[in-house]
């Protein structure tokens, strides 16, 4: 276990800001971790727990330590008559396990192939895509209590998940360190093809008949085609969340603007597409230097080759007052501002 100062971070962000970690470690077992946890050097800074990298953004340095969660392994655990149950290290890609459970028709997580990022982060943020959320599949979690170097299991209650939320977002931020997570994957498959493309790329794929396999080929041909490879083009995905409005205020949005894009959810609210937003306040495809919103998806703000993280901020914060401005709707970023 080596403790390295003034660690470059541009490597270790799929925004591929240049900061640095004051400290960085990269840690592969539950008990490296527990180890650093009682250190002094780790009770006595800031903190920061690392997965991917694919949902924050440096606008500065980190001054404090940063734990890099290398943790990795896959294994099925249980079944029962409907369900396979996979708990997999907090440190895997998350795209990996995708693909273990498609190869193993494990079906559940179909829907969320090619987000980046790693399992860790999957309940934290309650990551989702085409009609299905983390929650869906998500059976339990374990993590170690910062303050006592114990390890806790976590059921889907005790996660409190909304979109894009979890306990460990509100209540529990920066107080647990997610180590492992247990899915529970469907032995048969409930195929979810209303969200978005998905039918339409199915039916020029060519597909005659249904399977976790070819949805997943599907999404993973959508994501491509509108959304930029972060190892290409540095981005986090989407930036922003979708925001919910009472159906009320829905309505005198839509008799104001015929086209406004809004999907109606089961507690009587109204979730908008903000990219619709964005784009129709013109900001789809600008550039200020290297930061700039991408051409194709108006969620995805992106670092062109040297950007700072302060000017992809500083873009963000334009974005939301100019909606605000128009539509008198709050954007809510999605992506962590460190």
């Amino acid at each position: 276990m080596v403790i390295q100062e003034n660690y470059p971070l541009k490597n270790l962000n799929t925004f591929g800001i240049n900061a640095e970690a004051r400290y960085f470690i990269a840690l592969s077992s539950i008990d490296e971790i527990q180890e650093i946890i009682a250190e002094n050097i780790f009770k006595n800074n800031k903190k920061l727990i690392l997965g991917g990298g694919s949902n924050l953004l440096f606008c500065k340095n980190f001054d404090g330590i940063i734990l890099k969660n290398n943790l990795k392994g896959i294994k099925s655990i249980k079944e029962d008559a409907d369900y396979y149950y996979i708990k997999a290290g907090a440190g895997e890609v998350w795209h990996d396990l995708v693909m273990h459970c498609i190869n193993n028709n494990y079906g559940g997580v179909e829907n969320l192939s090619l987000i980046p990022g790693n399992v860790g982060a999957s309940p934290m943020q309650n990551i989702g895509a085409y009609g299905v959320e983390i929650k869906d599949c998500f059976y339990e979690l374990d993590a170690i209590n910062i303050a006592d170097n114990t390890i806790h299991t976590f059921n889907k209650a005790s996660c409190k998940f909304g979109y894009r939320e979890s306990v460990f977002k509100q209540e529990l931020k920066n107080q647990f360190i997610i180590i492992s997570v247990t899915y529970k994957l469907l032995k048969t498959p409930i195929f979810n093809t209303q969200y978005g493309a998905i039918e339409k790329e199915l039916e020029e794929m060519g597909v005659k008949e249904l399977s976790i396999k070819s949805i997943s080929k599907a999404v993973c041909n959508i994501r491509s085609s509108k959304l930029p490879n972060p190892k290409e083009i540095g981005n986090a995905g989407s930036f922003f969340k979708n925001p919910e409005i009472s159906r009320n205020k829905y309505e005198i949005l839509k008799n104001k603007f015929p086209s406004i894009v809004g999907y109606d959810l089961e507690n009587g609210n109204v979730k908008l597409a903000a990219a619709w937003l964005i784009e129709q306040c013109g900001w789809k495809g600008k550039t200020f230097g290297d930061a700039g919103v991408h051409k194709l998806q108006a969620l995805v703000l992106v670092n062109y080759g040297n950007a700072i993280g302060k000017e992809i901020y500083d873009l963000s914060q334009k974005i939301l007052e100019s909606v605000f401005t128009k539509y008198e709707i709050i954007l809510e970023r999605e992506v962590n501002i460190i």
